[in-house]
């Protein structure tokens, strides 16, 4: 199963829902995936994991969540989907939010969207609006860059 790949899939961001983006947050993070038990129909044809991150610079927060991915026999051919919490804060704003991907890879074309879910934001991140691109860079490295708005136009 090449839930690895999947996991560090780098493409274009979709367009999130809502108003424009006017910020723009980036930095490293360091990512952790650990497999979880599936239940007994899903082995063999899916694979979980637990995702632990560490976001650095723009946004400094740690998350949690979850990632349910599948593999096809195809070469390159696969998908997954993931929640994960973000907590900490955002250029200056404590909260937290919600984060939904969504990745296909299509015999290695891949089509990443990572989502801030609407109406997610806590506390100074009430509003928050956003997408955020991944990219892993040669030897491993992860970036993120985070477009976002939010409610108050701030």
């Amino acid at each position: 199963m090449p839930t690895a790949r999947i996991a560090t899939i780098s493409a274009p961001v979709s367009a999130t829902m809502g108003s424009p983006m006017n910020r723009i947050a980036e930095g490293p993070f360091e990512v952790k995936l650990s497999p979880q038990p599936l239940h007994e129909e899903a082995v063999g044809l899916f694979g979980r994991m637990a995702i632990d991150k560490r976001f650095h610079g723009d946004l400094d927060a740690a998350s949690r969540g979850e990632m349910l991915a599948g593999g096809t026999a195809v070469q390159g051919s696969a998908g997954y989907v993931a929640f994960e919490k973000v907590q900490g804060v955002l250029d200056g704003r404590r909260g937290s939010f919600l984060l939904l991907h969504r990745g296909v890879m299509d015999r290695g074309a891949a089509d990443l969207s990572i989502d801030v879910v609407p109406d997610s934001g806590t506390e100074e991140l009430l509003g928050l609006s956003g997408r955020m691109s991944i990219e892993v860079r040669e030897g491993g490295a992860h970036f993120y860059r985070f477009e976002y708005a939010l409610a108050d136009g701030a």
